[in-house]
């Protein structure tokens, strides 16, 4: 899966619709009486003999959106050699002082579509969040008539990857609006607007290849419409069109082997973008329901040997301690086959149904177990963020830190300490068996050939305090350990908490 950085569209009004002659299957022969008479039956045409005029009413709602970006570099003290095997060799630069952070300017292009007439703006959350260790700084629509407009973010939602924005003017916009996306069929035809490659106002036209697609990549909005229409890098944000001028997709990501289309493309449903679009521009906090589990589709090899039908269930991982599927009694090794009276199938995903009910509510959930089926009731929790979902994922307290740490966002820390760190999560807090009002940092790694390694620090640890200030950010680490830079100190005393050993001091050598 490869994010297609923008894509605008614009309304379709007018366009032929699909009607057939009478009610067979278009192609199809109807047989008679008599069999030597067959009548063939003609479908009507399905496509207008050119979308031109669907394109000129769409396309001044479309626009081309890019942000400027301030992005925080790695600094290797001015050693060339930084981050090769000869980093060691012609030791030092800077005398162990303070080294200052380094910037670069980003930038990004995607695509999105204004949605009311005092200028509204919906796009994908990925066009507009900023890249690694940096900050956006500006945003700028573009209309198609090349008038720039400075955007203010009004809200975003990483978890279904939507944004809205604002501009502003005396005169009205033009905008488009939502259609019915659970009124669409394969088969249908489609038009994209966007702005491919930066080159903007780029229309492309095709069908609607599959609906309620899987891509398989998890979490709560693995659910797209499927299209064949081109899309590529800069078309995310924008509208999928229907032949009525409705938005029923906002064009989202490619499955690309060469990074170009190919066919492919995906869109985040309009019966799905609607609703949380309306929460954002409203400022209503988005809250999804959750059950703490980790999942996997029951596949054919599962189905058979577990004994039941295929396409049919989710198939419980692991379940996380404290967690409402906890608390409900589900197991590891549970097959959820329905969700509040619903299925869940490749279509329907567990994640999906829970996603959409209210945090606080109980609900029956059905499961199969040893063969037998079996009920339970779960009060939904809160789905956490996906920032806290991405380090449950990346922590695992039993796995071993055997490969050599990778380059993470806290670059201070693991160059000078040796670390890798998490924020300690109330989730990952019961994994350890801390109390859930422990606060601190969460030791990930432990580079082997740090004083850190030396001291016995180890994966799991949980650093509470750095010369005797509480940590609870990658920052707060950071900032001790450069004011113990500058102040010519070479260690930093951490207060560390281990699982069943109450907390105890560690001075831990600076590199």
């Amino acid at each position: 899966m490869r994010y297609a950085y923008s894509v605008t569209s614009a309304l379709l009004v007018g366009g032929a619709a699909i009607s057939l002659a009478t009610g067979y299957p278009a192609g199809a022969q109807v047989a008679q009486n008599d069999d030597s008479h067959m009548e063939r039956v003609v479908p009507r045409a399905g496509a207008p003999a050119s979308f031109a005029d669907l394109t000129a009413q769409l396309q001044p709602a479309v626009v081309n959106i890019s942000t400027r970006q301030r992005i925080e570099v790695a600094n290797n003290g001015g050693n060339p050699f930084a981050g090769t095997p000869f980093e060691g060799l012609f030791g030092r630069r800077g005398g162990g002082q303070q080294q200052e952070p380094q910037f670069r300017e980003g930038q990004s292009l995607g695509s999105g579509f204004i949605i009311s007439a005092d200028g509204y703006i919906v796009t994908n959350n990925h066009v507009v969040s900023p890249t690694g260790r940096g900050t956006v700084e500006e945003i700028t629509v573009t209309m198609p008539d090349g008038t720039d407009y400075p955007a203010e973010l009004v809200g975003t939602d990483a978890q279904s990857d939507l944004a809205v924005l604002k501009i502003s003017r005396r005169a009205a916009f033009p905008f488009v609006e939502f259609g019915d996306s659970a009124q669409t069929r394969p088969g249908d035809w489609v038009v994209a607007i966007g702005n491919p490659f930066g080159l903007g106002g780029t229309v492309t036209s095709g069908i609607v290849s599959a609906v309620y697609r899987n891509t398989g990549q998890g979490g709560a909005y693995d659910r797209y419409i499927q299209t064949d229409a081109a899309i590529n890098r800069g078309n995310s944000g924008g509208p999928l069109f229907d032949m009525q001028g409705n938005v029923i997709g906002i064009n989202n990501a490619i499955f690309s082997p060469s990074g170009g289309s190919v066919g492919i493309g995906f869109a985040i449903p309009a019966e799905i973008a609607a609703p949380i679009v309306q929460k954002l521009r409203d400022g209503v906090e988005i809250e999804r329901g959750y059950l703490g589990v980790q999942i996997q589709p029951v596949s054919d090899d599962l189905a058979d040997s577990l004994g039941v039908a295929q396409n049919r269930g989710e198939f419980i991982q692991s379940v996380q301690p404290g967690e409402p599927a906890d608390k409900a009694g589900i197991r590891a090794g549970d097959i959820v086959t329905k969700v509040n009276g619903q299925d869940v199938t490749p279509d329907q995903t567990l994640s999906y149904l829970v996603a959409n009910i209210a945090p606080g509510k109980t609900i029956p959930v059905e499961l199969i177990r040893d063969g037998e089926s079996r009920r339970v009731n779960v009060t939904v929790g809160k789905r956490p963020s996906e920032e806290e979902l991405r380090q449950q994922q990346q922590f695992n307290p039993d796995a071993e830190d055997e490969d050599p740490m990778e380059p993470d966002e806290n670059a201070v820390i693991e160059q000078k300490l040796g670390l890798q760190v998490l924020p300690l999560t109330p989730q990952i807090a019961r994994q350890l068996g801390a109390g859930e009002d422990t606060k601190g940092l969460v030791v990930a790694g432990v580079d082997q050939n740090a004083d850190a390694a030396r001291k016995g620090l180890q994966r799991g640890d949980i650093i509470l305090t750095a010369n005797y200030r509480a940590v609870t950010t990658l920052d707060d680490l950071e900032n001790t350990i450069r004011t113990a830079q500058g102040e010519n100190r070479e260690a930093v005393l951490l207060r560390v908490q281990r699982r069943g050993r109450p907390p105890a001091y560690v001075a831990v050598r600076l590199r």
